[in-house]
């Protein structure tokens, strides 16, 4: 049974932690650095974390710089997301090969990798639950589902947002909610470097009895307190998020529209750093001979032009079109489909805009300029 009591283990038996994960047969996948950024790769210990590393991030910058402890996660998110891990870039869903006896279909990538996520943010941990929804209600995907049920998830309840972020007004932090295996908080300071754990499962548990640890003090819960509200309020944005999907559903030609796609460059960058955006298109290509065929799965956007292709023709032609339907669609009819905001708050859309556009301060210029609700027309 998952352990109700907090424990608190030191910065050592993180080793512990990810050497048993991979006894396990995991693939450890934690943030690293690369090329500038704090990503996620494979890690096999401690030493491959972003020790004494932070980041800088406000609309279209990003930047890393030193810190003056040893933080192993004292960053906040960067460019990547789990997703990839769990809905890849691109997905082989079949190949067929030509023999003498005609054609041999394959039915693409039967084994998947076991993945254990080391540091998930609760807004994180929030987007894969958004993806929960899309990919495995009702009808499962047979790549994500298979992906997701084996996945350990090690939380990390978040001390560094950075200026984008907003998950305190998503609800999704930056405490993170159910559904991980276990959960860190980082604790540094005079008494030492260490991690309360909180388990969230019974694997998680079983992984817990592998690890030197002690039942958390009154001294060290507060401290993982302290560490969550300290966090909450340094968020660097805010959305009201109330009457949302009212706002934009009455405000399809609202003006603002106009403005925001007068900057927008309609790159698809807010889409592929986005935890939850999940649009796709599906590809066939052969080789020069004919004797083999594939068919890839490939994430695409709502921002291209062919993507909203119907019958020869293109539904939405204008930036003004595309931006609206992709965060409309993400604040408002997400809800209708999903019964839950397609957005979480970690602010990568802000971050790696090109041009620095804000989804908080859409939002905020719509709802203080002024409603449209006389216009009710199809947003597409």
């Amino acid at each position: 049974m998952p352990v109700e009591q907090s424990t608190v283990i030191d910065r050592s038996e993180l080793d512990v932690l990810i050497a048993t994960l991979r006894d396990r047969g995991y693939t450890v996948v934690g943030p690293t650095i690369r090329e500038e950024a704090i990503v996620y790769d494979e890690v096999t210990g401690v030493t491959d974390l972003p020790e004494g590393w932070t980041d800088e991030q406000d609309g279209g910058t990003y930047k890393l710089r030193r810190r003056d402890d040893r933080a192993l996660f004292g960053y906040a998110v960067g460019p990547h997301s789990w997703k990839q891990f769990l809905f890849p870039p691109h997905t082989l869903l079949m190949r067929a090969r030509r023999t003498e006896e005609g054609f041999e279909v394959d039915p693409g990538e039967n084994d998947q990798p076991t993945y254990a996520f080391l540091g998930v943010r609760g807004c994180d941990l929030a987007a894969i639950q958004v993806q929960d929804r899309v990919f495995m209600e009702p009808h499962a995907d047979p790549t994500y589902s298979v992906r997701r049920t084996s996945a350990f998830i090690v939380a990390l309840n978040c001390s560094t947002p950075s200026g984008t972020c907003f998950c305190v007004s998503m609800g999704t932090g930056p405490k993170a909610g159910p559904g991980y295996d276990l959960a860190l908080t980082e604790l540094l300071d005079e008494d030492g470097h260490r991690f309360l754990v909180e388990v969230g499962s019974d694997r998680g548990a079983e992984v817990m009895d592998a690890l030197t640890h002690h039942a958390a003090g009154p001294a060290e819960e507060a401290a993982a307190q302290a560490v969550v509200e300290r966090a909450a309020a340094a968020m660097g944005r805010e959305m009201r998020t109330d009457d949302i999907k009212e706002l934009l559903y009455a405000n399809y030609e609202h003006p603002r529209w106009d403005d925001v796609a007068a900057r927008c460059l309609t790159c698809a960058n807010c889409t592929l750093v986005c935890p939850t955006c999940f649009c796709s298109s599906v590809e066939d290509t052969s080789d020069l001979t004919g004797d083999t065929t594939e068919r890839w799965r490939s994430w695409d956007s709502c921002f291209t032009l062919d993507f909203s292709e119907l019958g020869g023709s293109n539904v939405r032609t204008t930036n003004r079109g595309r931006y609206r339907q992709w965060m409309t669609h993400k604040l408002a009819t997400w809800i209708d489909q999903f019964g839950t905001s397609g957005c979480v708050g970690c602010g990568r859309c802000i971050t790696w805009c090109p041009v620095g556009i804000d989804i908080t301060e859409e939002v905020r210029a719509i709802r203080d300029q002024g409603s449209d609700a006389a216009s009710q027309e199809d947003p597409s």
